[in-house]
């Protein structure tokens, strides 16, 4: 599908280029219709193209314009073939690439066909020129870029709509999620022997904060036992001698 879409930017790079030049391919056909003698029927098909260049182009620079045009053309037929080759699709893209190798068909009457909006390739035309003689021409390639482009959309929906249809996995994993909760809280579960672990760390805290009260309470009795042997028995004060 990167390929495709990659061929289908390049050709609509190459349009891009030739839409520039639409009043230079306008005068190749009005001179090589000159030539041929074949001013009256509208230019309808991509053979009658060929054949104007073929046989009634005398200049270097309608020659150019007029081969730009059908190489356009030839790639967007080989676009075809490759879209049929990447894809079997369905009837939406199957219909639309039928109506793209109709309209490439080099004996197809395009004298019908009209490019509309956002295209203004017919609004360049003067309204003589758009309905008698190059409407359908000047409409061909834009009007297969667009069905080409929307053979593309409708294509990359189709795995959507598969993934949409098998919702069944879906629906199964939904189910097992309630026996698998167990499991999944298991391990958030604190483990016995940290448990084990913790209440001997509380208990030793616990004898350390006991012992050092049994300090603290002999440092006491040995502090009141040297305070009283300092002061002795008591002794009445002796006599002194005026």
């Amino acid at each position: 599908m990167n390929e495709v879409k990659e061929a289908l930017r390049n050709i609509e790079q190459n349009y891009k280029l030739f839409l520039q030049q639409q009043f230079t391919f306008i005068a190749a056909l009005q001179h090589t219709r000159e030539n041929a003698h074949d001013l009256i029927r509208p230019v309808a098909s991509i053979s009658q193209v060929q054949s104007y260049m073929d046989h009634y182009c005398n200049n270097t620079t309608d020659r150019r314009i007029l081969n730009m045009f059908l190489n356009i053309c030839s790639d967007l037929s080989r676009l075809c073939q490759k879209l049929e080759a990447v894809h079997s699709g369905n009837n939406v893209t199957n219909g639309i690439l039928e109506r793209c190798k109709l309209l490439l068909s080099h004996s197809n009457d395009l004298s019908a066909i009209r490019a509309k909006y956002p295209h203004d390739v017919v609004n360049h035309l003067s309204c003589n020129e758009a309905k008698n003689h190059y409407g359908g021409v000047v409409s061909l390639i834009p009007v297969v870029l667009d069905c080409m482009k929307e053979w593309v959309t409708h294509t990359e929906k189709l795995p959507q709509r598969v993934l949409q249809n098998v919702s069944g996995g879906s629906a199964v994993s939904e189910k097992r999620a309630p026996q698998d909760a167990p499991a999944r809280a298991a391990p958030s579960q604190t483990p016995p022997a940290v448990h084990l672990g913790a209440q001997t760390s509380a208990s030793n805290k616990d004898n350390v904060v006991v012992q050092g009260s049994k300090r603290v309470w002999k440092k006491l009795n040995d502090t009141e036992n040297d305070r009283e042997k300092l002061k002795g028995p008591w002794k009445p004060p002796g006599r002194h001698a005026f």
